[in-house]
């Protein structure tokens, strides 16, 4: 069941959305050579204490860590580790799910170390990006959910990359995970219909070569089996009667 958000949660979803990306904006100061993910970890970690916040990864189903950073292909899940050292041109994505008075926000992003990327992966990041905003411009009142994954893949596949399978956005509110599953492909015009006060976590997962991937020996990694690079970001957003609003973003700007 899809639940509806009162005034209240929309409240609270809306505090911890703004925290969250505040915190996450800072992120890109601190991913630079000879850094560590557990140190990213653990900087996230200290700025969602001193901001309200409470992981909701840390503790889930046994997750050591606040935060997933997965590195070039690693598409999700990544766990932070202290001999995991980025280097000039990794591909890193961050991906935090907290929450405030106990409504949660979600959200990943990616980020070159030292900014340096060719224009190939230059592009292949920014289509991970309009892929989201493709799907969040059809979280529209009386949309059904499957045209949110639908344009997701269109403007993946479009491009020509892989669009991942395995894996899916979601509902969010009091749980970092809630009903419905939102995948990321798939034919418009089916599933619920869309209704103002849901509240979604959607998240595009690409591939610069074949979308299959698997989990690694620690049980949490995910990767793609060619070994291609991965893109992942994500919003939570909530739907109003005049269309979506993105609850993780410093300003709702959708370029």
């Amino acid at each position: 069941m899809i639940t509806i958000k009162n005034k209240s949660s929309i409240e609270k979803m809306e505090v911890a959305g703004k925290l969250l990306s505040q915190i996450m904006y800072q992120v890109a100061e601190i991913i630079v050579p000879d850094v560590s993910t557990l140190d990213i970890d653990l900087w996230i970690e200290n700025k969602l204490k001193e901001n309200g916040l409470i992981s909701k990864a840390k503790g889930y189903r046994g997750y050591p860590c606040s935060t997933c950073i997965s590195v070039n292909d690693e598409v999700v899940h990544g766990i932070p580790k202290k001999n995991k050292i980025l280097k000039s041109g990794d591909l890193v994505k961050v991906d935090v799910c907290a929450s405030w008075k106990g409504y949660c926000a979600d959200m990943a992003r990616c980020f070159f170390v030292n900014q340096k990327c060719s224009g190939q992966e230059e592009k292949f990041v920014s289509v991970a990006k309009s892929a989201l905003n493709a799907g969040i411009e059809k979280a529209y009142p009386g949309n059904r959910l499957s045209d949110i994954s639908s344009a997701i893949q269109l403007e993946v596949e479009n491009n020509g990359y892989g669009i991942v399978r395995d894996f899916a956005g979601h509902g969010i509110g009091k749980n970092m995970h809630e009903d419905p599953e939102i995948l990321n492909y798939g034919e418009p015009g089916k599933g619920p219909i869309l209704r103002s006060g849901m509240t979604f976590a959607i998240e595009p997962m690409i591939t610069l070569g074949d979308y299959n991937v698997y989990i690694a020996d620690d049980g949490w990694t995910v990767k793609t089996r060619d070994k291609s690079l991965a893109a992942h970001v994500e919003d939570t957003i909530l739907i109003t009667d005049n269309g979506p609003r993105i609850l993780t973003r410093l300003n709702d700007s959708r370029k």
